[in-house]
């Protein structure tokens, strides 16, 4: 059952659940500055149907709370890898590029007084980058061979997979300083006496994408290729 009502704050709202930011925004109402108002307050002052964005921001709700509670048990090589594409590769396909205004205006409006954001926007474009590459690798080219292995297991196959696996640890490793040097630069994202909705907004989401790629490269690196290195 949904916690957020027409009477909840919209910074309360974003705060619980960091995702519905993008519903605000695309709505362009203020969650920031202007955020300290009910739902319904807001909505009313941009002219739009209090319910109707409420319903919006519930199913944003709903759709991180399922994310949230959806966790691998005992999966076979075939099903985790569609575990990982449904999570995390779609989490990643969705949340990376959503981020990238939020953070490009962190830098633009406070990296005079904190340049360590201009940094942190940075490492955040490094990291985007590497990471949609690394999964559409993956999706169209490892994934596929994994598969191909699994059915029908053989030496050629085995022979063409291992680089791959050696690679995608590589640049796994170079995800990880990347999120550990995003970490040491904003003090564990520490907020500052000034920060704003956004500031809390975009430390907290890039917090959750740092634990996000964490369960990702475990799931990846510790289950899914050392099983199928075992097999070999």
């Amino acid at each position: 059952m949904s916690t957020l009502t027409l009477q909840t704050q919209v910074s309360d709202i974003v705060t619980a659940v960091p995702q519905t930011a993008d519903v605000f925004r695309q709505l362009r109402i203020d969650f920031c500055c202007g955020g300290q108002v009910s739902l319904e307050e807001a909505a009313l002052g941009r002219g739009l149907d209090p319910v109707k964005v409420l319903e919006q921001a519930q199913l944003v709700e709903r759709k991180f709370a399922e994310y949230q509670q959806h966790r691998p048990a005992e999966l076979t090589a075939l099903e985790l890898i569609d575990h990982i594409q449904k999570k995390h590769h779609a989490f990643l396909m969705e949340e990376l590029p959503a981020l990238v205004p939020y953070v490009t205006k962190l830098a633009r409006v406070h990296g005079g007084a904190h340049p360590e954001l201009l940094r942190v926007q940075e490492l955040f474009s490094d990291l985007k980058r590497e990471l949609l590459d690394h999964t559409q690798d993956e999706d169209e080219v490892v994934f596929p061979l994994i598969t191909q292995f699994v059915s029908e297991p053989g030496p050629e196959t085995a022979a063409a997979l291992k680089p791959h696996l050696s690679e995608l640890e590589d640049e796994h490793e170079s995800a990880g300083q990347l999120l550990k040097e995003m970490r040491e630069v904003t003090s564990d994202y520490e907020l500052p006496a000034d920060a704003c909705g956004t500031y809390r907004l975009v430390y907290q989401r890039l917090s959750l994408l740092e634990k996000d790629t964490y369960d990702h490269i475990h799931l990846e690196n510790n289950i899914l290729f050392r099983n199928v290195r075992a097999a070999m």
